[in-house]
């Protein structure tokens, strides 16, 4: 990383049902390790999953907060809300499954792939949920698997 940093710290907001601001996170970061220099794929694959997670955080969680710490080996990514909370984890890790509102699936949005994606396009995946407490996620891509 530039200047000898050993490890950049970003924090975003993300508002709650505001899908034009949602996806601001992402782009940022992306654009960031663009400047960085990290590889193309590694760039990519948190990008995606870090856009998939602000509009769920929109959708589903009235927002939240987000942590990102980029080292020279990982891009480790944390995504916090104080949402309703998740009943199965294991059914909303299901493609396809969502409860997104009819209002919200007019816009293209809550198709049901955004917790499968955010696994998918991460190299480690974990989540925790409590109902009435909110959602914890933590998701990280080790650049050495890019």
């Amino acid at each position: 990383m530039a200047n000898g940093e050993e490890k950049i710290v970003l924090q975003y907001q993300v508002p709650g049902d505001d899908f034009t601001r949602a996806g601001e996170a992402s782009a940022d970061l992306k654009a960031r390790l663009k400047r960085l220099g990290f590889p193309a794929a590694a760039v990519r694959k948190a990008a995606i999953s870090l856009y998939e997670g602000e509009i769920n955080l929109a959708i589903h969680a009235g927002g939240g907060e987000i942590r990102v710490e980029v080292t020279p080996e990982r891009i480790e990514m944390w995504l916090d809300d104080e949402g309703p909370g998740i009943p199965d984890i294991a059914l909303a890790m299901s493609e396809g499954y969502s409860t997104a509102p009819d209002e919200v699936r007019s816009l293209g949005f809550g198709a049901g792939m955004g917790l499968p994606n955010m696994k998918k396009y991460t190299d480690s995946f974990e989540i925790t949920s409590e109902v009435g407490r909110g959602t914890h996620i933590r998701m990280a891509v080790e650049i050495g698997r890019s």
